[in-house]
């Protein structure tokens, strides 16, 4: 039998439907079938799916007589499937790629009746924006199965038809199918899963869904979005048919069909203006007639006003607030308009500024947002005092963080005048990150982008091939801002290679090594010494420091990591120093706190006193790899999410084949590799030397130095 049977319905989507096609067809080792459905469609979408059909024998097409809406097309290619599971893919949606294989895995693995997968909306400009998976499963379930009153959180889940796969037996059998009308979805996906004995999420982008400029449901403005409420009539039909065991699933339920309704009023293109207020009043029918008798769980205090507004019928209220709202939106305060003018006359101020000369002697130095001073530049400021003492080097630094610089480097505060002025006045400009898209290069300026790590994970513009690992990311700006470059610095070829592809322009490249790891290089037994009693080891303790990277695509993700469990397997001098990523919420202490040997470090100053204090660093795609492999000391990939993020995030080199050491994908992997001592073992040893090999060999103690002489000095390499 066929493992899945791809149902696409095609109505008006000549502009997508080659896109879906492939996606589906593309995917390697697919043992799919895909039923493409004609629903009468005027455009050329009936002419390619007989197109595809020609060419390759798994695809099928049925044609409808007469246009039918999507749940009948839907329902018309489900009475054709013969696979074990069946996949409403709309057509103008399309699979993320190589997710197949990962699905077909875990439908092996577990004989789900539901798998539900994740997805990413991507607007008409590419644009892509997570899910809220994330959201609502805070814990990841795995490969867990279970019944919807196990989890009923997953009813929070978006409940299209799209993001699951079905096994077709249960659909069937049950008559589950798809009923006439917009929001078909609502009256399939919940008596689906209120049916359903065992669910299954796949914590794995799979779906691109696409947000129309034109042509869907949710702009266009019709009396036949009331059609919404007939829908979550069956939803509740359904539950009232399970009796007893369907009343701990009635508070959610109801939540979410409040929710619904709110979101379709909400929304100005949809329900037409003479219509909102019969609208609202069958919200309020609704609300009064299906509300449990012990409450149900609303999120934030927004939605609790509106549901409160709704539970006494206040119209007048409700729509005024929403004008309110609108004109909020629309309308700055006070204090947001006064914040404009000052920044609108501050811009005027640097413009008169640029019309003056460069000062000859100033550099700006700034590091990641002007959070400090810190990393590659911070370490080329100090040699330059060293080397140039004639150069005045000026630190850019937010307000609040102003008081943690170092008392005798000369810094402004950014938003001020002299931020301003000195931002135009500048002869070097060196930063690891950008300076804002406003700056202008001026010619006889210098600007050094000194990057903040070695690339892992895929960067710059080849992060528009995983748009999950690049929310809002505007990329003709970027490019923008990397023209104003004229020198890029790189820790080894590889990294020049890859900075090249993800940035292009027309900027030298100064592969020198990176300053920030002089010190670790020129890093003396008193230095190490002094940076393990300031983290409160003493000799003979293992340190072991614990460094995972951010993950743009699962906001609040945390790795399976039991703290007591891992020290235990440390042994008995065991030290724990956990430092989440510094743009990463999750608290990978709360299971553990207060434990003896276990240390927060999250705040800690200075990272490569962290490295000098450890014995063992364990990380997962953090370029931290790259400087504490200059210490020659085990290193340990603990890569639990492994091939999600490198089909989410992207990166450039396989991590697992060409480890820096010894490498663990389950957290009871890397418990064993402590507790059987084998994290130097001699495969480990020799990937770590063949690391150093390729990455390492210009980090010499003299990188800082070597810029510069060859920016500031003007000396040749």
């Amino acid at each position: 039998m066929t493992l899945i049977s791809f149902v696409v319905p095609a109505y008006r989507v000549q502009g997508y439907l080659r896109e879906c096609l492939d996606s589906i067809c593309g995917q390697p080792g697919a043992d799919i079938e895909v039923i493409g459905v004609d629903d009468c469609s005027p455009d050329s979408s009936g002419e390619i799916l007989a197109e595809y059909a020609r060419r390759d024998s798994r695809v099928r097409v049925v044609s409808l007589p007469a246009n039918s809406g999507l749940g009948a097309a839907r329902n018309a290619g489900l009475a054709e499937a013969r696979g074990e599971y069946v996949w409403f893919v709309d057509g103008d949606d399309w699979l993320a790629e190589g997710c197949l294989r990962p699905v077909a895995e875990r439908l092996a693995a577990v004989r789900p009746d539901v798998l539900i997968v994740d997805h990413v909306r991507v607007d008409w400009r590419g644009a892509a924006g997570r899910s809220a998976m994330s959201e609502v499963l805070t814990d990841s379930p795995g490969t867990r199965v279970f019944a919807l009153r196990e989890r009923p959180e997953v009813i929070r889940l978006l409940h299209t038809a799209w993001n699951k796969v079905v096994r077709r037996d249960i659909l069937t059998d049950l008559g589950i199918g798809f009923a006439d009308g917009w929001y078909e979805d609502v009256s399939f996906t919940y008596p689906l899963l209120m049916s359903a004995e065992r669910i299954s999420v796949l914590d794995r982008v799979c779906v691109n869904y696409r947000q129309r400029l034109s042509g869907a449901i949710t702009g266009t403005p019709s009396a036949r979005h009331f059609e919404i409420f007939e829908h979550w009539q069956r939803v509740h039909e359904h539950l009232e048919g399970l009796g007893a065991a369907g009343e701990p699933l009635r508070p959610y339920l109801f939540e979410r069909m409040i929710w619904h309704y709110l979101i379709v009023l909400g929304n100005g293109r949809r329900v037409p203006a003479a219509l909102r207020r019969a609208f609202f009043e069958r919200i309020v029918a609704d609300y009064r007639r299906r509300l449990p008798p012990g409450g149900y769980p609303v999120a934030s205090r927004a939605d609790q006003l509106k549901h409160r507004l709704v539970a006494a019928g206040q119209w007048h209220t409700f729509a005024a607030l929403r004008v309110a709202g609108r004109a909020g939106r629309g309308l700055p305060r006070t204090r947001e308009i006064a914040r404009r003018g000052r920044t609108l006359l501050l811009r005027e101020y640097y413009r008169a500024q640029l019309r003056l000369p460069i000062e000859p002697d100033l550099a700006i130095f700034s590091a990641y947002w002007y959070r400090g001073y810190a990393c590659n530049p911070a370490a080329i400021h100090a040699k330059l005092r060293e080397l140039a003492p004639g150069v005045r080097g000026l630190w850019v630094v937010r307000r609040d963080l102003a008081g943690g610089l170092p008392a005798d480097v000369d810094h402004v505060v950014a938003g001020t005048p002299a931020y301003y002025r000195a931002l135009a006045r500048a002869r070097w400009l060196v930063n690891n990150v950008n300076f804002p898209d406003w700056v202008v290069k001026r010619a006889g300026s210098v600007h050094v982008q000194t990057h903040h790590g070695s690339p892992v994970k895929v960067m710059g513009l080849d992060q528009q091939r995983y748009p999950a690992g690049a929310p809002g990311m505007n990329f003709d700006r970027m490019l923008r801002r990397v023209q104003r470059w004229d020198y890029s610095i790189s820790s080894n070829t590889f990294s020049s290679q890859m900075w090249e592809r993800a940035y292009p322009g027309h900027y030298a490249h100064l592969e020198v090594g990176y300053p920030r790891n002089d010190r670790l290089v020129n890093a003396t037994a008193a230095d190490v010494a002094a940076a393990r009693r300031r983290v409160g080891a003493a000799p003979g303790d293992r340190v072991v420091l614990y460094l995972p990277t951010h993950r743009e695509y699962h906001r609040g993700y945390r790795p399976p990591f039991d703290p007591r469990r891992l020290l235990a397997a440390i042994g008995p001098r065991a030290r724990l120093l956990i430092r989440g990523h510094y743009l990463e919420e999750a608290d990978l202490l709360a299971a553990a706190p207060r434990t003896p040997g276990l240390r927060d470090v999250g705040a800690h100053p200075d990272v490569v006193e962290l490295y000098l204090a450890a014995d063992v660093l364990v990380t997962d795609y953090s370029s931290a790899m790259f400087d504490y492999a200059l210490l020659d000391r085990p290193i340990v990939v603990y890569a639990p999410d492994w091939e999600i993020y490198r089909l989410a995030r992207g990166v450039y080199f396989d991590l697992l084949a060409e480890p820096p050491g010894a490498v663990a994908t389950t957290f009871d992997d890397l418990v064993a590799l402590f507790a059987r001592d084998e994290i130097d073992s001699p495969a480990a040893a020799a990937a770590r030397q063949e690391f150093r090999r390729r990455f390492c060999h210009l980090d010499d103690g003299r990188a800082a130095e070597r810029v510069v002489r060859q920016v500031f000095l003007t000396e040749p390499a």
